[in-house]
């Protein structure tokens, strides 16, 4: 118990300037409100604090709508999944594919509100989880909705160079490139 409260502790320390997350965390308040799931979160950050139990509990989340459509939800998922991300130390889970598929979706999240915060989180992940191949294909496909070929076209190369696996992904997404495709990679390709 000793030990639970002084994660508990340190927890509300690190969200100490955001009262509705220390709220969450309160222990005495173990919510059944399925609306925002802070007794989810709490479950996830006090006993496994995965990747893949965050994983799972976000895309849960993102079957509840259209986050393109819905700014409610949007909102409420660029929240959890910023959440996540800081819950979850980069140098203990960067090689670990859960974690560096919600540091994409967050980056694809964020760029729908706002396009300059995406591609700092993009960065972050190719940064974090240089070695997944869709990591890089994800930044890639971002500068290239954004217009940005050139910087599209480096992406891509330096994926290869940096050993990024799988390499079929990578050469799937550059012969896409260079037939001036609008999308790198199929949904049959991904």
């Amino acid at each position: 118990i000793a030990s639970i409260m002084n994660r508990v502790r340190d927890l509300k320390n690190k969200y100490r300037n955001e009262d509705n997350i220390t709220d969450e965390l309160n222990c005495t308040k173990m919510s059944a409100d399925t609306t925002d799931n802070s007794g989810t979160v709490n479950q996830i950050m006090m006993t496994t604090n995965n990747p893949e139990d965050w994983l799972c509990f976000l895309l849960r989340l993102e079957k509840k709508g259209i986050p393109q459509m819905d700014v409610n939800l949007l909102n409420r998922l660029i929240g959890r999944y910023s959440q996540a991300v800081t819950a979850l130390p980069a140098e203990k889970h960067s090689q670990d594919e859960s974690y560096a598929r919600i540091l994409v979706r967050f980056a694809e999240l964020r760029a729908l509100q706002d396009p300059e915060e995406a591609r700092d989180q993009f960065h972050l992940a190719r940064l974090n989880c240089k070695k997944f191949a869709f990591v890089h294909v994800a930044f890639a496909q971002f500068e290239l909705s954004q217009g940005n070929t050139k910087k599209c076209k480096q992406l891509l190369r330096k994926a290869v160079e940096c050993s990024a696996v799988p390499l079929e992904m990578l050469e799937t997404a550059l012969q896409n490139f260079d037939l001036q495709k609008k999308q790198l990679l199929s949904d049959e390709e991904k």
